[in-house]
């Protein structure tokens, strides 16, 4: 059975910086770059904890112990990659309402 912990982890995290990403767009659009530049910080923080949560299992993985690749692994890591895309547009996004601002 897959490790549940770093599978929650995975999830948790990379859904709170998707949701701190779509904050930061929001807040953006509004004029409050303040706030749009807390969030995406906070989604920074968030991947973090989920990249360690993959970094422990890939140690496990290195260290010789079995890793089970099953469909809640499989659904986490779509999360973990699906946050920093979305990160990543909102960094973009940001600056783009910080240009049309100015």
């Amino acid at each position: 059975m897959e490790n549940m912990e770093v599978v929650m982890g995975l999830i948790m995290n990379a859904g709170d910086a998707k949701a701190s990403a779509v904050e930061a767009i929001q807040a953006a659009k509004a004029g409050d770059f303040d706030k749009a530049d807390a969030s995406l910080e906070h989604a920074n923080e968030a991947l973090v904890g989920a990249h360690r949560s993959q970094t422990e299992m890939l140690t496990k993985a290195a260290q010789g112990e079995k890793i089970e690749i099953g469909i809640y692994m499989v659904h986490a890591q779509d999360h973990l990659m699906t946050a920093i895309a979305f990160k990543d547009l909102a960094v973009e996004f940001v600056e783009l309402y910080k240009k049309l601002a100015a």
